[in-house]
């Protein structure tokens, strides 16, 4: 079982994002509320 998780996967490869992909993250970041309540949780959208 410790030969499956100790696995070297090499060097991580960065990918640039394009910036319409990087406005959408952000504008749905700032548009998403989560609201909690005791054990519930609610999620909206303020747009």
């Amino acid at each position: 079982m410790e030969k499956i998780y100790t696995k070297h996967v090499g060097k991580n490869k960065f990918f640039k994002a394009c910036p319409e992909t990087v406005r959408f993250l952000l504008d749905y970041s700032r548009s998403l509320h989560v609201l909690e309540h005791e054990e519930f949780q609610f999620e909206s959208m303020l747009n």
